[in-house]
């Protein structure tokens, strides 16, 4: 028998009668699956958490809601989901654990990498009554400091200027909206799934500022006919690796290109608002309430607050994933400290939700060592995450009285970690952040003068409101944190955070000499 033979099947629609019991395959008719929601952004989140919603869906209620999943961005779709018909095998890890299970809601794929007119195409179509979004928080082109449209984003300068070959994602919106408003009037709802706060007022912002520059009613047409709910979502998914799609041929018998793998843990709040039909998520675990931003809050604050905050100190410290960081005794009891000491005080109360259990659920779910998930991953785009997870607690804080020394040890790291990937500074790695060139250029025009630095990181406005930036105790935990986070031992500083806060000594008396 040549090697070729001797390779396991791959996976697809013929395979799923002759696959392992032990894996769970859709108990539906997929042959039969119509069209009836897009998605923008298939990545691992997408097929770990909407598209098992749906699958879940479609197995008690079956309906016209398969998802036509649609790429504006690398990776291409074909090469992986669209050779194997939408199929993928989604894996569950928990310590020694794995459980498998294809998804089948996906049926069709779309790559719009080179050219927006196949996504506009598909999102213009009458089939489609929902579109859900993962294109992660720069994909908005908005201002994060603020929520509106960034009219200086080269996407958006583009768009405006070229309003029917659109590149960014409002630009794609807004005029495959045209194009429905043009042909068949038919509503729509478009539900962002991307960890900002407020996310669907922000998609909906965004879409209607692009909308209201083209000057044919399509503003008052998205009005009467769009709506644009906000949602919270909640597991998590780090990238896949090698090991991964190994594990799926060693221990289930195929090969699968798009493996995805995430915790056991899962959650999705959505407002109720709508336009037109919509998926009965709720039948199959997700909550549809009137407002999603207790929860918001809650996940934000606390659960994406210790992941920051794990991923930049866990790199400063020499850790490569967050099960390792948060396995040093001293970052745990950092980061379960800020929690519980400053953010905690900042939230809204949840119907049915123990603050103090939610903070030890989601410590316990960053130490499950089988999701490897690096720091550096974690810490892309922190620019575009700081502001809710981090800076808006600090300003709630602030207001209250309270201390902020260790909120602001993350947001140190943030810079710190950026610094370093500077010229001047080494650079240590690499990084990817919107504001990364706009941070080293500072780090190699000022150096170590941490002062200089942190004057000129604040003055930053499209990240740090400027009544925050000129708080007097924000800025001495900067100075302070920026001394301590880019000596030769970072950690040393966290754990002096710990002991002697630096709201402690700017209050204490002055001694006269």
């Amino acid at each position: 028998m040549s090697a070729a033979a001797a390779l396991p099947d791959t996976l697809g629609p013929a395979l799923l009668s002759r696959l392992p019991a032990t894996v769970r395959t859709p108990s539906y008719d997929r042959a039969a699956l119509m069209p009836g929601m897009a998605h923008f952004g298939v990545g691992a989140f997408h097929r770990c958490h909407q598209a098992e919603y749906t699958d879940d869906l479609l197995s008690r209620q079956f309906d016209r809601w398969g998802v036509v999943g649609i790429n504006i961005r690398p990776p291409l779709l074909a090469e992986t989901l669209g050779s194997q018909r939408g199929l993928y095998t989604r894996l569950i890890r928990k310590d020694d654990e794995v459980e498998a299970r294809v998804i089948g809601s996906i049926i069709r794929v779309v790559d719009s990498q080179h050219s927006a007119a196949p996504a506009l195409a598909m999102l213009a179509s009458a089939d489609i009554e929902m579109v859900t979004l993962t294109v992660t928080e720069k994909g908005y082109c908005h201002v994060p400091s603020t929520g509106a449209l960034d009219l200086d984003h080269p996407d958006i300068v583009h768009d405006l200027a070229n309003p029917h070959t659109p590149r960014s994602v409002p630009g794609i919106l807004a005029r495959a909206l045209e194009l429905r408003m043009a042909s068949h009037d038919r509503p729509m709802t478009l539900l962002s799934c991307d960890n900002i706060p407020t996310n669907g007022v922000i998609l909906g912002k965004v879409v209607r500022a692009m909308a209201e520059r083209r000057g044919n009613g399509l503003s008052d047409w998205i009005a009467a006919n769009v709506a644009f709910p906000s949602t919270m979502v909640d597991r998590i998914a780090p990238a896949t690796t090698q090991a991964d799609i190994d594990t799926v041929e060693q221990c289930f018998g195929y090969r699968d290109a798009a493996v995805v793998v995430s915790e056991p843990f899962r959650q999705w709040v959505i407002e109720q608002k709508f336009a037109g039909r919509v998926p009965r998520w709720d039948l199959v675990g997700a909550s549809f309430v009137d407002d999603v931003t207790p929860f918001e809050h809650l996940k934000m604050r606390v659960l994406n607050g210790a992941q920051t905050t794990l991923a930049y100190l866990g790199v400063l410290g020499g850790f490569e994933h967050t099960s390792d960081a948060i396995a040093d005794p001293l970052l745990a009891t950092f980061v379960r400290r800020m929690l519980t000491e400053e953010t905690m005080p900042t939230l809204a109360l949840v119907p049915g939700i123990s603050p103090p259990a939610y903070v030890e659920q989601s410590l316990a779910r960053l130490a499950n060592t089988a999701i490897r998930h690096r720091n550096h991953q974690i810490a892309t785009d922190g620019s575009q995450k700081i502001v809710q997870r981090l800076l808006n607690p600090i300003r709630d804080r602030l207001r209250q009285g309270g201390s902020i020394t260790l909120l602001s040890v993350p947001v140190v790291g943030w810079m710190a970690y950026l610094i370093k990937a500077a010229p001047r500074f080494g650079k240590c790695w690499q990084v990817s952040d919107p504001f990364a060139g706009r941070i080293s250029a500072i780090a190699d025009r000022i150096g170590a003068n941490t002062k200089g630095l942190a004057d000129a990181i604040l003055a930053i406005e499209a990240i740090f409101d400027p009544s925050l930036a000129a708080n007097t105790m924000f800025r001495a935990n900067v100075i302070a944190g920026l001394d301590g986070l880019l000596s030769d031992n970072p950690l040393a500083f966290v754990r002096h955070a710990c002991t002697e806060p630096i709201d402690t000594r700017l209050k204490r008396p002055i001694r006269s000499a």
